[in-house]
């Protein structure tokens, strides 16, 4: 809350009074909130430097202690952007960093000024340059870019000038964009540990230490945070979404145990114009967790039949169910021991998902015309047949459970055939988590509540990336390129779905 001096005046003492409580309100919050983070960072702290316990493998102390550097990282980030802006404190001196190795080839980047004519109208002198050096990763080469900032100087009035550098994510760190977006990717979506991509980079000159690795990790995290609240933003902008979930272990630092947590996926509609997903880690798969992600959204959601969902529904949301589970069900049933009733089921949902092949590429309304036209028959006929079976079949019996699970969702399962925009099934969404799934034996389990949503963060922009096209690495080596200059009233133009790079 900014109030300048002249408002400020303009205030009789009611209005005073009303912005002395919501400035004590927000000094509250913020006091709260530090003394959370700085609690964070000690509870941190602790564990990394306490003694393991022996219970934990090899891999579960390497996962735990990058992941614990990585949280340290993103606590100091996240206090330091807590901190309110003041006059610059005086310069601490900084830990002398080993310089990068000699044999690694070399690119310079040279920042001159625009004029080198002084104010006074003299012409200056050069009179030396200021040297820093960033290491940048192409995948098996490591190369070094020196930014070289000439000094010049006015002999007359004894003004000095340099041209200033662009910021960068880490600003005193070696890193460039394009090395941050290599352990980004490998770390996320190829599911690579620190300490493997330790000896990759060993392998290619320069060994760095995962506990670097983990501090840019946790870095990058934090600074990209802002990015992944506004593609949620835009995602619960849609009136369908999709939603899935799949579990993760987490480990528990204080007995090297791990229980399983969940990741849970959002993404628009599949006839829905934004390609995109969000995924939120929570410790668990309560409904909660889906009910705090959607909020005050009030729309059409595509999902299994989970109970942790039917909260929602409750509360406005639509429910929209899964016909590819309804027909799951009768594909177990058939594999198990050739049911003629599950045979003739089959049939009837090979017709119906053969109308959406052909309807898939109309617009909305020919999509409801047809579907109206040829697939409400088939499924009206097909719940007649199903009502009709399920009278003549045992109640404990396989078919019985089959025909139940279709019967007792009907409405949410045909509820497509009167809305265009729904499809008819939940497989959009179960794609894109797949990658996830597929991932989980690299990677093992999260090493902490925070590193689990930070990969899922990370992970969101990632396969959002994917699903419009583009390389996950190049996208995230140039929104961290561009990230520190950017103005966050425009970040919504670095999101993957309208992300367009600049052309050099």
């Amino acid at each position: 809350m900014v109030i300048d001096e002249q408002a400020l005046s303009e205030l009789d003492a009611e209005q005073l009074r009303e912005v002395t409580q919501r400035l004590l309100a927000e000094l509250r919050h913020q006091r709260a909130l530090n003394e959370k983070l700085t609690y964070e960072c000690a509870l941190l702290k602790r564990l990394k430097f306490a003694a393991q316990s022996e219970r934990h493998s090899a891999d579960q102390r390497s996962l735990l202690e990058d992941e614990i550097d990585a949280d340290l990282a993103a606590v100091a980030v996240e206090i330091e952007q807590l901190q309110p802006l003041a006059a610059a404190p005086e310069a601490k001196q900084q830990p002398k960093r080993q310089s990068l190795p000699a044999h690694l080839p070399r690119r310079e980047i040279r920042h001159e000024p625009e004029s080198t004519t002084c104010a006074c109208g003299c012409q200056m002198k050069r009179i030396g340059e200021d040297v820093a050096e960033k290491l940048d990763y192409v995948p098996g080469v490591f190369t070094v870019e020196r930014y070289i900032r000439g000094k010049w100087a006015c002999t007359q009035c004894e003004t000095i000038t340099q041209a200033p550098v662009e910021a960068h994510v880490i600003d005193k760190g070696i890193p460039t964009a394009g090395l941050l977006a290599q352990v980004l990717v490998a770390k996320y979506q190829d599911h690579q540990p620190l300490y493997r991509q330790e000896n990759i980079f060993g392998r290619a000159g320069l060994a760095i230490p995962r506990s670097t690795l983990a501090q840019w990790v946790g870095t990058c995290g934090a600074r990209l945070q802002p990015l992944v609240d506004a593609l949620k933003a835009e995602v619960l902008g849609h009136r369908v979404l999709h939603g899935d979930e799949t579990p993760v272990a987490m480990l528990k630092p204080g007995n090297g145990k791990t229980h399983r947590a969940y990741l849970w996926a959002y993404a628009p509609g599949a006839f829905e114009a934004t390609r995109a997903v969000v995924y939120d880690f929570c410790e668990s798969r309560a409904g909660e967790h889906a009910r705090a992600f959607l909020g005050e959204w009030r729309g059409s959601l595509i999902c299994d039949d989970y109970a942790g969902y039917k909260a929602s529904f409750s509360q406005g949301v639509t429910e929209a169910g899964c016909l590819a589970h309804a027909r799951r069900k009768f594909f177990d049933l058939h594999a198990a021991g050739k049911s003629e009733i599950a045979e003739l089921a089959l049939a009837q949902f090979a017709r119906v998902y053969e109308i959406e092949r052909q309807v898939q590429p109309l617009a909305a309304p020919e999509r409801l015309q047809v579907r109206q036209q040829h697939s409400r028959p088939i499924l009206d006929a097909l719940h007649q047949w199903m009502v009709l079976q399920r009278q003549q079949v045992a109640g404990n019996s396989a078919t019985a459970k089959a025909l139940d699970y279709s019967l007792k969702r009907w409405a949410a399962l045909t509820r497509f055939v009167d809305d265009p925009q729904l499809p008819p099934d939940n497989n959009w969404i179960e794609n894109q988590i797949r990658p996830v799934a597929l991932g989980r034996s690299n990677w093992l389990f999260a090493g902490s509540l925070r590193a689990g949503q930070r990969a899922a963060a990370v992970m969101s922009l990632i396969q959002s990336a994917r699903m419009n096209g583009h390389d996950p690495y190049a996208y995230l080596k140039d929104v961290l390129t561009r990230l520190p200059t950017h103005k966050a009233s425009r970040i919504e133009e670095l999101l993957p779905h309208r992300w367009q790079p600049i052309d050099i």
